[in-house]
């Protein structure tokens, strides 16, 4: 399969290919012809292993590690474990703040309903911002 016919199949774009292809995920064989990348049933399976780590929230990096365990004939579940336990505190951290910020715009959106829209003067840029309370 060509890089286009590749990503068809798994469907992403050709330049996700590309990209994981530089990036040293997908290792695909030469045409010794035409020097196009050839790639079979295996380049599409670590594709499809690679998407569905993406959507577990791996960074490419990690990805590579968890592959590169694998090729070595190792388990890579354990690192896998290890990254997401080691993960997921700050993702409740992050979601944590996140819920914060949505309560934040909200009383502020209430807060705003009623206020009349401001021109900036040269001592106030937006009435709205300015008077707003700070964070506790």
């Amino acid at each position: 399969m060509k890089v286009s016919e590749l990503a068809r199949t798994a469907g992403v774009t050709a330049e996700t290919v590309r990209h994981y292809t530089r990036e040293g995920l997908l290792a695909p064989q030469r045409d010794p012809d035409n020097g196009y990348q050839l790639f079979n049933q295996q380049d599409l399976d670590r594709l499809r292993f690679i998407q569905q780590a993406r959507t577990l929230g791996f960074s490419l990096h990690e990805i590579g590690e968890i592959l590169a365990h694998a090729d070595q004939g190792d388990s890579p579940c354990p690192l896998v474990r290890d990254l997401l336990a080691s993960r997921l505190p700050r993702i409740r951290a992050r979601i944590a703040e996140l819920q914060a910020l949505a309560e934040r715009m909200e009383q502020a959106m209430a807060a705003w309903e009623n206020m009349p829209d401001g021109t900036p003067n040269g001592h106030s840029l937006c009435h709205l911002i300015e008077r707003f309370p700070e964070e506790p």
